[in-house]
């Protein structure tokens, strides 16, 4: 095999499952952290949109998006030609302001900083679900939920901003 052929190769599928898996499942531990012990407290006492999902939705449907999100990684790390390098660093920009909305909004107890921190993760979103459709349409539409219900935060996060002063 040439060097050019090895450099094609993409990762064993457990390595390729783990690099998808690891990021997700560490933005879900530091997310879950940073709101749990805040929906007691701060949060159920801010003037929330009548549009606002009962708390009991969050968990599936953040569990439902994790498992999109990195199957639709693992799929592009488990293609054999090149080129994933654009692809997998969006992927791991949005993950992190995935995590980083969590810290800013609950754990900081800040709309504001929560809205600082979800219009980028929706845009970096958006970028990864391009660059994941230009490989792999499969890909591509597993993350179009996730950028859908981040929409939808986002609007739910400008509501409690503006509900809470």
């Amino acid at each position: 095999m040439t060097t050019i052929q090895q450099q094609q190769q993409p990762p064993g599928r457990f390595v390729s499952l783990a690099i998808a898996a690891v990021p997700v499942i560490a933005a879900s531990v530091i997310g879950s952290l940073a709101t749990l012990p805040n929906i007691p407290g701060w949060y159920a006492q801010l003037l929330r949109p009548s549009f606002t999902p009962p708390n009991w939705l969050f968990g599936p449907a953040w569990t439902t998006l994790y498992i999109l999100m990195t199957l639709a990684c693992y799929r592009i790390l488990r293609q054999e030609r090149g080129g994933k390098t654009w692809p997998i660093i969006a992927f791991m920009i949005q993950i992190a302001l995935n995590a980083g909305w969590s810290l800013a909004f609950f754990g900081g107890h800040s709309p504001v900083a929560g809205l600082l921190v979800i219009v980028p993760l929706w845009l970096s979103i958006l970028w990864t679900c391009v660059l994941f459709w230009r490989r792999d349409t499969l890909a591509g539409a597993l993350l179009v939920p996730y950028l859908a219900w981040v929409a939808f935060a986002c609007a739910l996060n400008v509501e409690i901003w503006r509900l809470n002063g």
